[in-house]
């Protein structure tokens, strides 16, 4: 004696209703949504099936749902919720991280095995590239104090904000500079504009850990304003003129970039830096980089410096790719290249 459900009655009864309904007979909406809601029911359960009667159906979805009226597909997209009412779906914001793209996770092996390299220019645009960028160095350097005094930490958080500030430009430009050229020219991207985005958001992360271990003031913002209006545009101006230029001109500031972190390094291991000695990260740097809960201080600035040297790879590798080349890292998400 097969087992019924507490309502198997009120079941087929609905089952029948459904049928003559699917037959002519007519229904309001919230009859009919109510038969759909219940009939999915039954479909999806064979022990009800077989205590209702209709073995055959619950040995076949497909049979199953051809009696009740529609095809298979049908039934399973109406047994499926909308996207906007599932709680299944992933969630465009992080609990954690917030609204974050693909990007990097380093572990100690990548951290530690970044190393100072340099791209010989060989083209004149790659030599107006270089010494663009010595002489930014150079005059940065003087006129920022950074080269008289001792280093301590608040000099090197003006330092790294100031620098973070600038550096989430070129992505980010550039990234629109391709959207608008794929919109005008109705061609595709090839990828580019992700890769470029995920640089400018990971530059931007660097800033957002440095702000929360200081408060700049008036001055050092309206600084900020003042140059970032200068280089935005003057990148975004060379972007049109010569995106090669561009990317191997930002290759070589993160060149620089190492360069800097590294230094910040030898200045904490040294000593120089005894408030950061002991700090734990910031729950922001952790919760981006994934870091341990144990990291400190150091850990952030070896995370910062790896993802410098993955821009540095980057940017010298699409400044020597024709503009309608598939960018060979966004079809690897999250991929690790030092």
């Amino acid at each position: 004696t097969p087992t019924y459900t507490a309502d198997a009655r009120t079941d087929k009864f609905l089952v029948i209703t459904w049928r003559r309904s699917v037959r002519g007979c007519s229904l309001n909406m919230s009859q009919y949504r109510c038969l759909r809601q219940s009939l999915q029911r039954i479909v999806a359960c064979p022990e009800v099936l077989s205590g209702l009667g209709f073995p055959r159906m619950c040995t076949c979805p497909t049979r199953g749902a051809r009696y009740l009226g529609m095809s298979a597909a049908r039934m399973q997209k109406e047994a499926s919720p909308h996207f906007k009412d599932s709680r299944s779906v992933k969630p465009v914001v992080d609990a954690e991280r917030g609204p974050v793209l693909p990007h990097p996770i380093w572990n100690e092996d990548d951290v530690n095995s970044v190393e100072i390299t340099h791209v010989e220019p060989i083209t004149f645009s790659d030599k107006l590239a270089y010494w663009s960028v010595q002489l930014l160095r150079f005059n940065f350097d003087l006129f920022s104090g950074f080269k008289f005094g001792e280093r301590d930490e608040q000099k090197w958080l003006s330092r790294i904000i100031f620098l973070e500030s600038v550096a989430a430009v070129p992505g980010m430009v550039a990234a629109m500079t391709r959207h608008l050229h794929a919109l005008r020219r109705m061609r595709k991207d090839y990828g580019w504009i992700h890769t470029l985005l995920e640089e400018a958001e990971n530059e931007r992360m660097h800033l957002m850990t440095a702000l929360e271990l200081k408060n700049p003031s008036v001055i050092f913002r309206a600084t900020v304003l003042v140059t970032q209006g200068i280089f935005v545009n003057m990148f975004f101006f060379g972007y049109l003129v010569s995106p090669s230029f561009c990317h191997r001109f930002v290759g070589y500031l993160e060149e620089e970039a190492v360069k800097t972190y590294t230094k910040c390094l030898e200045d904490l291991d040294a000593g120089n830096l005894p408030d950061w000695k002991d700090m734990k990260a910031p729950p922001i740097a952790k919760n981006y980089w994934n870091l341990m809960d144990g990291a400190m201080m150091r850990d952030v600035i070896l995370a910062i410096r790896a993802d410098e040297a993955h821009h540095r790879l980057v940017n010298h590798t699409l400044s020597t790719m024709d503009e309608e080349t598939k960018n060979p890292y966004v079809y690897q998400p999250g991929v690790k290249k030092l």
